[in-house]
């Protein structure tokens, strides 16, 4: 297991943060992105990856020689909310960091259920390594990073090798996860979201993170608030806990004082004191071979 990495706390606006969603007029996410910087990269939009109107993804390639490193971001929402536009703030702070950054919409619930939106998330998985070098990506150099359900997406195709293979991207040729404030082991399904999304499935084990923790795992970075009444810290402790026991590359990083949306919205241009979740980030790309390309 790599060292822990040290606890800090960010300054006590972002931490209180509400813990609504990102999405809605005169959202957090508004605020966050009336912030972000304009210049220093490209976004493309509306890029299909599939068919549908959900299966398409916003690129953000940033100024400057690649090849680039790649990070494909999946937003949370509990699999029935939740758009790519929001996520503005995220696609600059990676592309100023020398990421090429992929965000894509999947489906949500009540159009489909698991593991349809998984489904998705690999075929977007899929498309960045296939087109990455076209936008002067580098697809050998590709991790996966999402916040809360979005957390739980880029973990299962990390963990759970059926769906990457299926769509014709190996979970092999990810070199690591990020994964902020997500849930990893919530069984049961004690909500009607839970239950909407996750119910009608045979197999509740087959639905968890943590039932598929293995050695040949990519590198994962969990990332935690001790303040997150949304999802619960033991999530990232029981995969942590999982991982460690076979053997599997795993980093995890607690945030004291930190709820459930001020972990993403660190993700943002940073208050001077607030970047340690994004600096952490940084610090785990480039343990695994992904340092940021130089502007």
């Amino acid at each position: 297991m790599k060292p822990r990495l040290a606890r800090r706390s960010l300054l006590g606006l972002l931490a209180a943060l509400p813990v609504a969603g990102l999405a809605g007029a005169c959202s957090r996410a508004d605020l966050l992105n009336a912030l972000v910087p304009r210049g220093g990269y490209t976004r493309t939009r509306d890029i299909a990856y599939g068919q549908g109107p959900r299966r398409k993804l916003d690129l953000y390639r940033p100024e400057g020689p690649g090849p680039l490193p790649v990070v494909v971001f999946f937003y949370g929402g509990g699999w029935d909310s939740g758009d790519r536009g929001d996520y503005l703030f995220v696609g600059q702070r990676l592309a100023a960091a020398g990421y090429l950054t992929v965000i894509p919409d999947y489906r949500l619930h009540p159009e489909v259920a698991f593991p349809a939106f998984l489904d998705d998330c690999a075929l977007a998985v899929a498309w960045a390594g296939d087109h990455a070098a076209g936008h002067g990506g580098d697809a050998g150099r590709m991790a996966l990073m999402g916040h809360s359900a979005g957390a739980y997406n880029a973990m299962m195709l990390a963990l759970d090798p059926r769906y990457l293979d299926a769509a014709g991207w190996p979970a092999s040729r990810i070199c690591g996860v990020v994964g902020l404030a997500g849930p990893y082991d919530f069984r049961p399904f004690d909500t009607a979201r839970l239950q909407g999304v996750f119910g009608t499935w045979p197999d509740a084990d087959a639905t968890q993170p943590v039932s598929f923790a293995r050695a040949a795992a990519p590198p994962l970075l969990l990332a935690t608030g001790t303040d997150d009444d949304i999802v619960l810290p033991r999530n990232t402790r029981n995969l942590a806990r999982a991982m460690e026991q076979k053997g599997g590359a795993i980093t995890v990083a607690t945030y004291d004082g930190m709820g459930h949306i001020a972990i993403v919205a660190a993700l943002a241009e940073p208050i001077p004191g607030s970047d340690a979740v994004f600096s952490d980030v940084l610090a785990f790309l480039a343990a695994i071979g992904m340092p940021g390309a130089p502007s």
